[in-house]
């Protein structure tokens, strides 16, 4: 073999055994949607807090919702001889090969905050209760809104499976509400910017509008920057997740209330269970866990902080 070629192979020998271990540690690798994003970075930075603390090596890595970036960064998890993954997945559809790949190779893999169809291929699907979560939050919509009204309703990314339950939720409540008319549904993709201009243009269109409810706080956030932009007092919005963005614009007055989805205890939950799998063979527990969510109204918003309940 050239000497060139013997260096090269040796550098990636030498990158592999670093991420394997570090000092003797076992990996713990994490992947989410974003670092961005501040909810899966709170996801992300507990999950690789709770292995530090509990001895492990870590590496976080996001997929940008790409299940081929996602494909790529299982494959360099399996290169690493990782210990354990913890995943925040890039679709229910499009991730039960990777899932499989891993477990095949025998590294359990984690599931948090979007699960899998398929049971008995993740150790773990650790879940925020999407469905009661939104119910929550509607129900406390309906309170906030006149006996009639009109309102509008940001979604999601329409693929994601969250997106999708938390709508259902929403209208599980908010269609027994003859009074309560939905003249407007758009999806603005998770998007605070996106949020805004549509917002903007259903504000134009319906100005009868006295309510929004958004399937994530950050469109919540572009909603209630639209309506302070346009000069509306009086506007009830709601949103989910629990960001402290929307805990802040709950706390000022400028949106109702969010349903605040504990990622960092799911991201420590999995943690835990993974270090349980590793040393005994068993999480102790059921593959898929429905973590319930929170209300966040301004009268307990200083009990909720980053993704968290701080009391």
């Amino acid at each position: 073999m050239m000497p060139w070629r013997m260096f090269a192979l040796g550098a990636i020998l030498l990158m592999l055994t670093g991420c394997r271990r570090v000092e003797g540690r076992k990996l713990v690798f994490v992947i989410v949607p974003s670092q961005d994003n501040p909810f899966f970075k709170a996801e992300a930075d507990a999950a690789a807090a709770e292995a530090q603390r509990l001895g492990y090596a870590t590496r976080v890595e996001a997929h940008d919702d790409d299940a081929y970036r996602q494909d790529n960064l299982i494959d360099a998890a399996i290169a690493s001889n990782a210990s354990a993954i913890v995943l925040d997945n890039a679709g229910s559809d499009s991730s039960v090969s990777a899932v499989r790949r891993a477990a095949v190779k025998g590294i359990p893999v984690f599931l948090v905050d979007r699960e899998i169809e398929i049971s008995g291929i993740a150790k773990a699907q650790i879940i925020a209760d999407n469905d009661q979560g939104a119910r929550l939050v509607a129900a406390e919509f309906v309170r906030s809104m006149p006996r009639k009204g009109d309102y509008a309703e940001l979604l999601g990314r329409e693929s994601d499976t969250n997106a999708q339950i938390r709508t259902k939720g929403f209208h599980a409540v908010l269609d027994r509400e003859t009074g309560l008319k939905l003249v407007s549904a758009q999806s603005a993709n998770w998007s605070q910017s996106e949020a805004f201009q549509k917002t903007e243009t259903m504000l134009q269109a319906h100005p009868s509008i006295a309510g929004i409810i958004a399937g994530n706080d950050t469109m919540a956030l572009g909603a209630a920057a639209a309506v302070k932009s346009a000069g509306l007092n009086g506007m009830r919005i709601v949103g989910f997740d629990g960001s402290p963005d929307a805990i802040a614009a709950i706390r000022a007055g400028e949106m109702q209330a969010t349903s605040l989805q504990p990622a960092v205890y799911i991201a420590r939950m999995a943690v835990d269970e993974a270090d349980r799998y590793m040393k005994s063979g068993s999480t102790g527990a059921p593959e898929r866990q429905i973590v319930p969510c929170d209300l966040v109204t301004r009268s307990n918003a200083t009990n909720y902080g980053n993704f968290e309940k701080l009391r």
